[in-house]
């Protein structure tokens, strides 16, 4: 399938329309923070945590460390993971595919869910201790 000169036209046309909102002009793994320290061209800075992006949980500081920006300024490469990330689509919140964000939501459901029943356990060790402890006045 080859592409029109119509289509390259809009497709350049909205690759510069989207620089014109900004576009990383430095970037950097901030190991105390465990965050991926994005500078953008708006003089505004973007971090978010690199266990969010798929591919990067798990990985070395060292290997976080190793960021490239794309030419554009509008993707991050992390080359000895082979990950890719569309700096458009992280402010959008999108920090993988939807099979990788469904089972990070399930995970994190199910991590809540477990914390939600601890401290109901908890509430009602507390609970049966009150009872105790007033039946015991009486």
């Amino acid at each position: 399938m080859a592409i029109t000169e119509s289509e390259y036209r809009k497709a350049n046309q909205a690759a510069q329309d989207r620089r014109a909102s900004g576009y990383a002009v430095s970037v950097r793994y901030d190991r105390r923070s465990g965050r991926v320290v994005v500078r953008m061209s708006t003089g505004i800075e973007i971090r978010f945590p690199a266990y969010l992006v798929e591919g990067l949980s798990g990985a070395s500081p060292e290997d976080l460390a190793k960021i490239e920006i794309s030419p554009s300024g509008l993707g991050l490469h992390w080359p000895s993971l082979d990950v890719d990330l569309y700096l458009p689509g992280v402010i959008a919140g999108q920090f993988g595919s939807t099979r990788f964000l469904d089972k990070s939501l399930d995970e994190g459901y199910r991590a809540m869910a477990a914390d939600q029943e601890r401290e109901a356990e908890a509430i009602e060790w507390c609970n049966a201790l009150a009872r105790d402890m007033s039946d015991e006045t009486r």
